[in-house]
């Protein structure tokens, strides 16, 4: 969109043929001496077609100039013919040396900036001009009628050059660039692609008519040897003058040319970076190869030492004695000699904290169900006084707040450009397609065929014409402002306001989109027969020459947009190779919207225009066309609708899992009790508990104004969810496992439960919150804000679980006492006698417990499964770690779209087709001198400026576009401003006013700028002067680089247009696919930026670059170590946690942590085999996993470490049996039901991010938990605590639940005690 608007660069050429004066019709002129002669003198026609002078027919020696003014003129073009001064004799008048400074007004503009390129082209010029020597090289072959009586013209003659001279001249000005529009400038005097142009090329497009800048033709013949013509045996000797190399200077008071625009003036090429080459060991992947090897390592060490257990425990069968039967074990395992042992301190202490809250959870059990309506009541009322806060609830859906850090350093650089520069344009973008795929072909008169492809049939362009129209002419009533909204009244016109035409970019606008403009053609001279130019004919001199006013075909019809702009090939056209733009597969049309972000009434505006054209566009049906659209707002829409759609999914998958805690929670014993035992009031009363948690924890952030994210609603509900329902499922199983005893009240069972389970409840509780808020310091806003709603949450739904669902569950059990029907608490059921039977410790276990207890246990920990269990995880881990550094990075922007989304086939099409990358700003904050020429040379790329300077690093990070994504070499403001400020018909001001008065102005009140040059540059006292007048000059035929369309918001004038603050240098990225290639050009873009930094070496000065993507994906470059930082923080809290609720139990809290880390490792191998990136969605759900984890590993842990079994193997029996079904009933089988729904999900961050994570969660923390966890346990569990064994052995078993440790027993053991 800012590519200069060089509304005629094709008038370089003209320059080109600068002059070309001729006008001889007669074979090479007769030579009646064999002295050299000119051909020519004088002008004495005009050439009807181009408006220009024709050169007179002379055969004779040169003439002297006696006109100073003359002479000065020579001096200054061509001072190797003015050696005499006024006796210098030369075949070229005073009036032809005017013609050739005119002429050479744009050649100038774009050549000098290589003086020595500038200095060969006008020294080919000046010999064909002047050069009192012509009769050797110049052979006249056509002349005409001049306008003046008896005089001739010359209409066409031969220009004989050396083939090295002519080579040398193309190689001294090949690389010479032409910043405002991205491109080597030689491909606007060639008539086709720079890569494309030779040096014959380039002289038969400047010596040929049909450019229609060279009033005559000029047939320009390379040979090294004198040739002999056979007409008039005339001999005639090539011009060999002498060429300077790009990489010399023409004096000792110039530069050579820079490298940007002569590669010989290089240094030698730095070597292309090589690409990442993955580590290898022996042809191996070296990651696998480690870990093979290290898995080949533990199974050598690991499976002789089971072989040796296995055999010495068939020894001992046979009675030879042995010390213990349990691998890796270091004390006694009989009774009587643990008993003997005397308990360390670190054990006693971990007794009397065991104690210590196993009491005090059961007095708080105690008073819960004995108070439970106050409870209930103070619940409520605090509950629903925090909850109120989500009426003030901010939801955040602004990408930029959701993934970007405020504080994050693309983030403040945005902010900073958006603050100094106008923020990057809207873009509603069509690409399209033709249904019919065969190829035309093309005639060419007369020199035959060539094919294009299907989208250049008339009839497609013209439909596609009729739809860009239709585009143009929408309009749409806003509501809000009460207006009609047209696209004129909100899109970018560069030109404004000399010319208001939208700027769409559109092969179309090639013919000024005008279907009368693409049906015209031109007809051979002769008979009017035979069509010489069509459409087609336009197209490839097009692009060629964008900026074209006049194409090179017949047709002579300008290229130039309406908008005053060029549409560059590779913007409008896609899915070509290399430069071949006639094979391209699809039309590109982009419609540039202004984005005013600090104007809410004109972005009111754009977002209407924008709804308008996305209802069009789904409306619209042509069977020729296959159309992909998209507008700036389509994402945020397709966003909102897929949270909308989700929604139901969502419930969905909650109401399946809240069914099953309400039915699986209770536990008939027979069916005239069903409606009695069923526990559905209080699995709803659980739910809802779970549900507050969630909306007090939102309510209360809302209120310290922390805003919401969708992240946040979908999955902080699963997590508290899965927390909940296990303390739930805990507590109830607990209760209804546990006989009462005799002498015991129900508040008083209640609390003794409470003091059971309560203090593995805490331990899981605690270190989830713990690793949340810990996990909340992460630079992630999405991941700090997840981590924070967590952490408060997860406290809440503990706080009330211990609080106001005890209060629940006693309510429910005086309820079921009574014979009450569950949920319809008023209907009493009779109590029959033959229902009433004694309640058994068998009758108390549930399927899932006896399951587990009498199958699964003694299974798992059989001696044989126990160490395939070992290897089998250990395998898979090592797989795991294998695979991490293989995951992917990023997010790929087509999945957080529905699968419905039109937006999908957009990105789909946009991957194959487009041909160019984003537009990349290369910003430097304000604080440079560009005024003083040490500085300057700091920055521009032109003859003088050092090769290590901004233009110049940008121009040889453009030479490896593979390693730097960079496209092209960057526009140059200040490049052009030094090629404006010195072509002389540029700068006029009022003589009035002193405002700017444009070259195109005719007015006697307009004069030269008084602009003092330094070496081709303004000199520091006018720089910002005269640049303001720069950046306000639209370029035109006489001044083609004007800076208005190019630069007008390039560069920030301070202090009422006194100072220089901010600029930017604009280029392109190469064609970005995937998430690694977008963040690869970031992370390019920013070492970049920082050498340019070091280069200007100016304190406080920084070049930063600028893209619009840059803001999202700067958070894969630091992901790796944040999602280190937030996992390793969160594990860290847990161990800190665990170890102080365990009773500095360090062995326990360890096993916990190595266990969650394991479950961490499997969901990365899960993500590379199920192809899930690392974002901050999947690190979110990653910092989940760290939370359900330990509601998998602590409570089986947990009774691990408090059981008083005697062998680790019969305590992981004791710790299963009595966590593992509440674990497997509470999460496990709750999660998966509300799981399988998401797969149904028409959201595709749903069925990546959240069913696959959530399977891969539920069930590896399910395999590990259960069956890991007990296996680890039993091979490197913490002894048996001897003071609580101890202990245990002095109970007396008619002590009542608060006398002196009665408290230290397992459930199964008091059980066992009382029965």
């Amino acid at each position: 969109m800012e590519s200069s608007t060089l509304t005629h660069t094709t008038a370089t050429i003209a320059a080109s043929t600068l002059l070309l004066l001729l006008v001889t019709c007669m074979p090479a002129v007769s030579v009646e001496t064999d002295a050299d002669h000119c051909v020519w003198y004088g002008q004495c026609g005009i050439d009807p077609k181009t408006n220009a002078p024709l050169n007179c027919l002379y055969n004779g020696t040169a003439k002297p100039l006696a006109d100073p003014k003359a002479v000065d003129l020579l001096q200054k073009l061509c001072p190797q013919y003015a050696t005499n001064g006024s006796d210098s004799r030369t075949c070229c008048s005073y009036d032809q040396l005017q013609t050739l400074d005119l002429n050479m007004v744009l050649p100038r503009q774009f050549l000098l900036r290589c003086p020595s390129c500038y200095s060969n082209f006008l020294q080919l010029y000046c010999a064909l001009t002047c050069n009192p020597q012509q009769s050797r090289y110049l052979a006249v072959q056509k002349t005409a009628e001049g306008d003046e009586p008896n005089t001739t013209v010359i209409t066409s003659l031969d220009y004989y050059l050396s083939a090295d001279y002519a080579n040398g001249l193309f190689n001294s000005c090949k690389d010479v660039q032409f910043p405002g529009n991205n491109q080597k400038a030689i491909a606007l005097f060639c008539g086709r692609a720079a890569d494309e142009c030779t040096p014959q090329d380039w002289l038969n497009y400047m010596g040929d008519t049909s450019n229609h800048k060279t009033p005559f033709t000029i047939d320009f013949v390379l040979t090294s040897t004198p040739l002999t013509r056979n007409d008039t045996r005339s001999v005639y000797y090539p011009m060999n003058d002498t060429i300077i190399p790009c990489s010399e200077a023409t004096s000792n008071a110039t530069h050579s040319c820079s490298c940007q625009d002569c590669q010989a003036a290089c240094s030698a090429p730095t070597p292309p970076v090589p690409p990442r080459q993955p580590w290898r060991i022996l042809g191996f992947d070296a990651m696998w190869f480690v870990m093979v090897c290290s898995f080949g390592g533990f199974i050598a060490l690991f499976v002789p030492l089971v072989v040796w257990s296995l055999a010495r425990g068939r020894a001992d069968a046979y009675g030879k004695p042995r010390r213990d039967r349990e691998l890796f074990t270091c004390c006694a395992k009989d009774e009587s000699r643990v008993t003997e042992v005397k308990p360390s301190c670190l054990e006693k202490l971990n007794a009397r904290c065991e104690c210590m809250l196993r009491r005090s959870f059961t007095c708080w059990g105690v008073f819960c169900a004995g108070h439970p309506m106050l409870v209930l009541f103070a619940g409520l009322v605090i509950s629903v006084s925090l909850s109120c806060g989500i009426l003030m609830m901010q939801v955040t859906t602004d990408p930029v707040e959701l993934w970007s850090e405020p504080t994050s350093t693309v983030r403040m650089q945005r902010d900073y450009y958006e603050s100094h520069f106008v923020p990057f344009f809207r873009t509603e973008q069509l690409i399209i397609r033709a249904v019919d795929k065969d190829p035309i072909v093309h005639e060419y008169y007369p020199q035959g065929q060539q094919q294009f492809s299907s989208i250049f049939r008339k009839d497609f362009l013209h439909q596609v014409l009729d739809l860009q129209l239709s585009v143009e002419r929408l309009t749409v009533h806003d509501e809000k402002l009460n207006r009609t909204v047209s696209l004129g009244d909100v899109c970018f016109t560069p030109l404004a306001p000399d010319n208001t035409n939208c700027t769409v970019q559109s092969m179309l606008n090639y013919y000024q989109n005008s279907h009368e403009m693409l049906d015209k053609v031109a007809l051979d001279p002769d008979f009017q027969m035979f069509v010489t130019a069509d459409y087609i004919d336009h197209f490839m001199s097009c692009v060629s020459d964008p900026v074209a006013i006049a194409d090179m075909s017949d047709l002579h019809t300008p290229c130039i947009g309406t908008y005053g702009g060029p549409v560059a090939p590779w913007t409008a056209l896609g899915g070509y190779p290399g430069f071949e733009y006639g094979n391209a597969s699809a039309l590109l049309i982009s419609f540039i919207v202004q984005n005013r972000k600090s104007d809410p009434e004109f972005l009111q505006m754009a977002m209407s225009w924008e709804k308008a054209f996305v209802d069009f566009m789904k409306s619209y049906k042509n069977e020729n066309l296959t159309i992909s659209f998209n507008s700036e707002r389509s994402i945020e829409d397709e966003l909102e609708r897929e949270s909308q759609s989700d929604i139901i999914t969502i419930l969905v998958s909650y109401l399946i899992m809240f069914a099953y805690v309400s039915i699986a929670l209770g536990h008939v014993r027979d069916g005239y009790r069903l409606l009695v035992d069923s526990k559905i009031s209080l699995g709803l009363g659980g739910v809802l508990i779970v549900l507050v948690s969630v909306t007090t924890s939102i309510g209360t952030f809302s209120y310290a104004g922390v805003p919401v994210t969708l992240i946040i609603v979908e999955v902080v509900p699963f997590l508290v969810l899965a927390v909940g329902v296990d303390n739930i499922f805990i507590l109830v199983q607990a209760y209804q496992r546990s006989v009462r005893r005799s002498d015991e009240l129900l508040h008083e069972h209640v609390g003794r439960m409470v003091g059971e389970v309560g203090p593995s409840m805490l331990l899981s509780s605690l270190a989830e919150t713990t690793a949340f808020f810990i996990g909340s310091m992460s630079s992630m806003p999405a991941v700090r804000a997840f981590s924070l709603y967590a952490a408060l949450a997860v406290l809440v739904n503990f706080l009330l679980q211990i609080t106001c669902f005890i209060s629940l569950m006693t309510l429910d059990s005086k309820r079921q006492e009574r014979y009450r029907v569950d949920i319809l608490c008023c209907v009493r059921l009779n109590q029959k006698t033959e229902h009433v039977k004694p309640v058994t410790t068998e009758d108390q276990e549930g399927f899932l417990y006896k399951m587990v207890k009498h199958c699964y246990a003694p299974a798992l920990l059989s001696k044989y499964i126990r160490p395939a269990v070992i290897i089998v995880f250990v395998g898979w881990i090592f797989a795991c770690v294998a695979m991490v550094n293989k995951i992917e990075i990023g997010l790929d922007q087509s999945l957080s779209m529905p699968e419905d989304s039109f937006v999908l086939d957009y990105f789909k099409s946009m991957n194959e087709y487009l041909s160019v990358g984003p537009p990349v700003y290369f910003v430097v904050k304000d604080g440079f001198d560009y005024t003083t020429r040490e500085q300057q040379n700091k920055v521009c790329g032109g003859n003088g400026c050092s090769e290590e300077s901004l233009l110049g690093q940008l121009y040889k990070a453009s030479t490896q576009p593979a390693s730097s994504y960079v496209a092209h070499p960057a526009s140059s403001w200040l490049d052009d401003y030094f090629d404006w400020s010195a072509t002389s018909p540029c700068c006029r001001v009022y003589k009035n006013t002193d405002e700017f008065c444009n070259v195109s102005v005719v007015n006697d009140t307009c004069v030269a700028c008084d602009i003092h040059q330094e070496q081709g540059r303004p000199a520091p006292e006018d720089f910002v002067h005269y640049l303001r007048f720069f950046l306000e000059d639209n370029p035109n035929i006489l001044c083609a680089k004007g800076g208005h369309a190019a630069y007008g918001n390039a560069v920030e004038l301070l202090h009422n247009q006194t100072s220089i603050g901010a600029t930017y240098f604009m280029s392109y990225h190469t064609v970005l696919k995937t998430s690694a290639d977008y963040i690869n050009a970031l992370e390019s873009a920013q070492q970049i930026s920082q050498n340019i930094t070091r280069s200007l070496g100016v304190p406080g000065v920084e070049v930063f670059p600028y893209s619009i993507f840059y803001v999202f994906y700067e958070q894969y470059l630091t992901i790796i170590p944040a999602t280190v930082q937030s996992l390793g923080l969160c594990l860290a809290a847990i161990f800190v946690v665990a170890s102080v609720l365990l009773g500095f139990d360090f062995h326990s809290a360890g096993i916990i942590i190595v266990t969650i880390a394991m479950i961490l490792l499997s969901m990365m191998g899960l993500m590379y085999l199920w192809s899930i990136p690392l974002n901050a969605i999947s690190l979110v759900n990653l910092v989940m996993t760290v939370g359900i984890a330990v509601e998998f590993c602590s409570h089986i842990t947990r009774a691990f470490a408090t059981s008083v079994k005697l062998t680790r193997v019969e305590r992981a029996k004791d710790a299963l049996t009595e966590m593992g079904s509440s674990v497997l009933s509470g999460i496990t089988l709750t999660k998966f039901g509300g799981i399988v729904v998401l797969a149904f999900s028409k959201s595709q961050i749903f069925q990546v991010f959240y069913f696959r994570m959530y399977v891969g969660i539920v069930l590896f923390g399910a395999v590990h938990g259960l069956a890991f966890l007990p296996v680890f346990l039993s091979y490197v569990g913490p002894t048996v605590n001897k003071k609580r064994l101890q202990t245990w052995n002095e109970i007396d078993a008619n002590r009542g639940p608060c006398e002196t440790d009665p408290l230290l027993q397992s459930s199964d053991s008091k059980q066992s005690v009382e029965t």
